[in-house]
Formats: C-alpha cells, structure tokens, sequence
C-alpha cells in the first residue's frame, strides 16, 4: 500500500490494529473533532482476548438527553469505577504476555488519573500510544464538519466494531491461542503486549 497524501479518522480509544495501518500508511493525519458523538462504536470501546474470549470495554460518557454532543465537547462519566473495571481485564488478560512488563507502566496513569473530555482522554492515549511503537507522528484536527471529503481516505465510519472490516489482518501469537483461533483487529495493545518491539513491523 503506498502512503496515501492524508487521512481523516475519528477519535479511538486503545484503537484497533487497522486504525494504525492506516495512520502508517498516510503522510497527512486528521483527527475528526467536530462530529456528533456515536455511541457504541471505537471513539469510547476497545476490544481485547481475555480468559473467556473477545471482550468489549467501554468509557462510560455523560450524556446529553435529546441533544447531539459534539465528539470535543463530549465528557466522561465516573459514576461508577470504570477505570479500575477497565485495568483488572487488562492486567488479567496480558500479564502472562511477553511484553507486559515491558508496557504497562506507560498505560497505568490512564487508569488512575481522571480526565474529563474524551477527546482528551484519547489524545494523550495515542500519543503515548505512537511512543510506544517508536513513531513519530504529527496530528492534525478538523476545524469544522464535512460530511464528506475529496482526495482524503475517509475512515470516520469504516472503522466500526458492527461493520467487518476491509483490512486483512497478519496473525501473530496471541495470549490464550491454546484456547482460541487467532482474532484479527483487536485493539492495539494487544498486538504490543503479544509481540512488543515486532508490533512496528508488523504494522
């Protein structure tokens, strides 16, 4: 695939594989910030092997009732102790990992610190995210909504945990794969926990 000139995604969190496939293979990134939030889909899941198979895990977020929220203004909710619900499934599904060790200390202020918008919260997890896998990349952000692009892949919508994705995923060793054929696409730390430094190349 030869580096496309720019693309726009949305917002993630712990994204999926593809979303850095994509974000590898572009020379322009753009982060959408001014659409309406979308529940249910990546801008607040991600999704993980754990002991019993896939497992979905989401930040809860406040919300507007019978009124659209911008994605930037879009704020999280702590009702109840996500961020530690959150950390027990990832601590359990990946310390037997290769790389854990080697990882989790850069992801465990994002279980313990509060941060308000999810945007945010985002942000600051991909960017310590592009750290991890040793890239240095500059973001970019939409200064105002348009339905659709010319001479931009546009993937706001495509990467979405209902649609099956058009990007063939490689396999590589999985946690639990005595138990489970290889699932493609999850989030992004599992391909870091399972493969650490490989993680770059493979991408």
């Amino acid at each position: 695939m030869n580096k496309a000139n720019t693309t726009i995604l949305s917002t993630a969190y712990f994204p999926p594989i593809e979303y850095f496939y994509y974000i590898n293979n572009s020379t322009n990134i753009i982060i959408e910030t001014n659409e309406n939030y979308t529940k249910q889909s990546f801008r607040n899941r991600c999704s993980i092997l754990a002991a019993n198979g896939k497992l979905d895990i989401s930040v809860p977020i406040i919300k507007n009732h019978n009124k659209k929220t911008l994605i930037k203004d879009t704020k999280i909710s702590y009702d109840t102790n996500w961020q530690k619900m959150h950390w027990k499934s990832i601590e359990s599904a990946y310390n037997s990992s290769a790389f854990y060790e080697y990882y989790i200390d850069d992801f465990v202020k994002f279980f313990t610190k509060k941060y308000n918008f999810l945007l945010d919260y985002n942000i600051y997890i991909l960017e310590t995210l592009f750290e991890a896998l040793n890239w240095e990349v500059e973001i970019k952000f939409s200064e105002d909504y348009h339905k659709t692009y010319d001479r931009v892949l546009d993937y706001r919508h495509s990467i979405h945990p209902k649609l099956c994705s058009e990007y063939k995923s490689k396999q590589y060793f999985q946690v639990f794969s005595d138990k489970y054929k290889f699932i493609p696409n999850l989030s992004i730390i599992d391909l870091l926990f399972n493969e650490g430094t490989n993680a770059e190349y493979y991408l």
